[in-house]
């Protein structure tokens, strides 16, 4: 026991050493173990910044671009999409919700017929193919490339600790065999555990097409035999 408490003591000094004590004014950077993303090259609106020659934080925007929420007058798209395609509105097509619930089933603004559904379902295997399949698998098993790093992605608890997208909703009363659509567009917009917000980066449109194509992953999946 006492071979254990001085190995502590030890330690203590050697913590206390390395990172120092709070407060106290060094004329050297401190040494940092952990950065945890504190200190960042980044570029604060409307301050100076040294690094340029003129001295100014501000930049020119890069050719080809433009800056959301600062469109020329009469023009709302981004990169030929309709800026609110990226949120700001309400309604069950904007938030997945319908009240304080979360809707289910495909929104009426989609305007999916017979002709046109199969091409929402290929855009929804494009987007998550570039997208989800590299936490999510392509078949939305969990197997994406990150989980032989590792690397830990939000979970719906399974027994290998993947996301496992064909998971069953854990609530016996909801009546559903998976989580309903306005709760995986949720999911999708603002992210959830490990797993970021897409909201800002892909169009309502666009996450609609992956809900629509991770049926059609449902779909096969519950359709293969049994394993013997």
């Amino acid at each position: 026991m006492r071979y254990f408490f001085l190995a502590y003591a030890i330690i203590v000094v050697l913590v206390v050493g390395i990172f120092g004590f709070r407060g106290q004014k060094f004329s050297q950077p401190p040494i940092r173990i952990f950065w945890d993303m504190r200190e960042q090259d980044v570029l604060r609106a409307q301050k100076p910044d040294a690094f340029f020659a003129n001295g100014q934080g501000g930049r020119p925007l890069p050719a080809q671009t433009q800056p959301r929420g600062f469109n020329e007058d009469g023009l709302r798209e981004l990169g030929g999409i309709p800026e609110y395609e990226f949120g700001g509105s309400s309604g069950y097509y904007y938030t997945g919700q319908i009240g304080d619930y979360y809707g289910n089933g495909m929104p009426e603004e989609l305007k999916l017929t017979a002709a046109n559904s199969a091409a929402l379902i290929q855009r929804g295997q494009e987007v998550f193919t570039i997208t989800c399949a590299l936490c999510h698998g392509p078949s939305g098993d969990g197997a994406g490339i990150t989980s032989t790093y590792g690397v830990p992605v939000a979970t719906t608890p399974t027994a290998n600790g993947r996301l496992n997208l064909h998971s069953q909703d854990p609530n016996p009363a909801a009546g559903r065999i998976f989580y309903p659509d306005g709760r995986v567009f949720d999911t999708i917009t603002k992210g959830k555990g490990n797993m970021g917000a897409y909201g800002p980066n892909l169009a309502v449109r666009d996450r609609w097409a992956v809900i629509a194509y991770l049926h059609t992953l449902q779909a096969a999946k519950a359709s293969q035999p049994a394993p013997k």
